[in-house]
């Protein structure tokens, strides 16, 4: 009896286990199919021009599925072509009523107005909803956890003050390379090269706008970084996650030549743990050949962390990123 059952799990066990790997193929190629066939609903809410359209529930390979936003400027015609840039926390760009805290990045209104003037070229934004739970480990640039010491790593926590987390920075970005940006240039009339896609963020998305120039610079030309994070989670004394980031950027960011890169950061709340890591940012952008031209990096007196801060100097980012070309 014992070796006829030890014989029926032998027989058993290759197919539990086919099953499972055909399981696991099913559900990428349903993925891939819903990806296929996603459609833009307008979302009716109070813009000051232009619209909104939204894929309620993205699916991915790689990520948990959330809502993505595209704002469409007023007059968009695929008479034209249009840049694009990606943005993080895709829920507090647009709508400050429906957000936590009532506040908003006026995205909108700083691109018509830019566009307007004649000060950027043609730009669409897509905007990436967060998960609360789960915005530091899609934020945070994984790769920099490489560059901590070993023997610092166990005692890491979260943002949330968690030690138990799993990164998820790499299929993050795999999301919006892979299967997002594919979505958007399929549908929408934009230009699909590097010099036409940026990304910007703020905090953690400042983060994981610096680690999508470095881990993709082929895909974007350029981004944009408020009151980057570089604390790495919570502030605290003798905090390893700072170095880790910068001997990551030394290592990885692109060199000058094809790129345009923006920081910034104030001296209020959160902000105030930002300053102290200013001089390191030029270092690091000095040895990879970044000018005036190419890079910023920038103090803004008495502003703090929050999204009216970032949305009084929008205009400035946007400027850099995406200004009006004279060639």
């Amino acid at each position: 009896m014992r070796y006829y059952i030890i014989i029926c799990l032998l027989l058993i066990l290759p197919f539990s286990c086919k099953d499972k790997q055909v399981d696991s193929v099913s559900t990428k190629e349903a993925n891939n199919k819903q990806l296929e066939t996603q459609e833009f609903v307008e979302i009716n809410i109070n813009l000051s021009s232009g619209k909104l359209l939204r894929l309620e529930a993205l699916p991915s390979n790689f990520i948990r599925s959330r809502p993505v936003d595209v704002w469409l400027p007023e007059n968009y015609t695929t008479k034209n072509r249009y840049s694009v840039l990606y943005m993080h926390d895709g829920q507090m760009l647009f709508d400050g009523p429906s957000t936590w805290n009532k506040q908003e990045w006026e995205v909108d209104e700083w691109a018509t107005k830019l566009m307007l003037e004649e000060k950027t070229e043609n730009f669409i934004v897509v905007a990436i909803h967060n998960i609360a739970e789960i915005r530091w480990e899609d934020l945070f640039p994984q790769k920099c956890f490489e560059f901590i010491p070993e023997d610092k790593r166990a005692q890491l926590k979260s943002i949330s003050g968690s030690k138990e987390f799993k990164l998820n920075g790499d299929n993050y970005l795999k999301f919006i390379v892979k299967e997002l940006k594919p979505i958007i240039d399929s549908t929408f009339s934009v230009s699909k090269d590097r010099d036409n896609t940026f990304i910007m963020g703020s905090s953690m998305g400042g983060l994981m706008s610096m680690y999508a120039i470095s881990e993709y610079p082929e895909i974007f030309a350029g981004g944009a970084c408020l009151s980057t994070h570089w604390v790495g989670a919570l502030p605290v004394n003798n905090n390893p996650f700072p170095q880790g980031i910068f001997n990551y950027m030394q290592q990885n960011f692109p060199l000058a030549g094809k790129h345009k890169i923006y920081f910034d950061y104030g001296n209020k709340t959160l902000d105030a743990h930002y300053p102290q890591y200013a001089p390191e940012v030029d270092r690091i952008l000095k040895l990879k050949g970044y000018t005036v031209d190419d890079s910023r990096n920038l103090f803004f007196e008495g502003t703090n962390h929050s999204e009216n801060s970032w949305n009084q100097r929008l205009d400035i980012p946007l400027t850099f990123l995406l200004g009006k070309r004279t060639d």
